[in-house]
């Protein structure tokens, strides 16, 4: 598996790896909404931006993650950010995650249309498993990954340590590569209703 750095496209959005480019516009799409960082494992909003821009690009030159900020191409606004993460070439798996949209791009097009190229992005360079993880105490995103056609699997009890010291539970769901072609047709049809 080997997941190249290079923009992904369709027609609803555009994700951007991170560069020094779009630094400045990536902080001001995040810096809102303090309350949905609170359950993040990482912030990135406010006086927490350049800790959180600076490990996702030592990652991005480590290899074990692709930070990606994302753009709706209705009006070319930076509206979020999502990366593939816990890259691991030799068990060709990866996780989708560090995801946050601003408020107005959540609940439509922007969440399945990023998946739908991440997802593509990973299956297509050999993955066999993708990975997407949640907060436990998240209903929202885990009713969003469902929706996904993710397969829920559990939740590991303590499993991460966020930014404000809680220790998380992580709804666990995944997606295989014998799963993905009817995962790619749902997420199709659910994406051609959008105008």
């Amino acid at each position: 598996m080997r997941l190249d750095i290079r923009p992904l496209e369709n027609r609803w959005v555009r994700l951007e790896p991170f560069d020094e480019t779009i630094r400045a516009e990536t902080r001001a799409a995040l810096d809102c909404d303090p309350d949905a960082w609170d359950i993040m494992v990482g912030a990135a909003y406010g006086p927490h931006f350049d800790g959180w821009w600076a490990a996702a690009m030592a990652a991005m030159a480590a290899g074990s993650r692709i930070p990606y900020a994302v753009r709706r191409m209705t009006d070319g606004a930076l509206v979020g950010t999502s990366s593939l993460y816990e890259i691991n070439p030799p068990y060709r798996r990866c996780e989708i995650g560090s995801t946050f949209y601003r408020p107005e791009a959540r609940g439509g097009v922007v969440n399945p249309a990023c998946k739908r190229l991440l997802l593509a992005h990973a299956f297509d360079a050999g993955a066999v498993r993708v990975e997407i993880i949640t907060d436990a105490v998240n209903p929202r995103s885990q009713a969003a990954i469902l929706k996904l056609g993710a397969t829920p699997e559990g939740v590991l009890r303590k499993h991460k340590i966020t930014w404000t010291g809680r220790a998380r539970d992580t709804a666990m769901f995944a997606i295989i590569d014998d799963e993905w072609p009817q995962v790619r047709h749902r997420l199709d049809e659910r994406l051609s209703r959008f105008v």
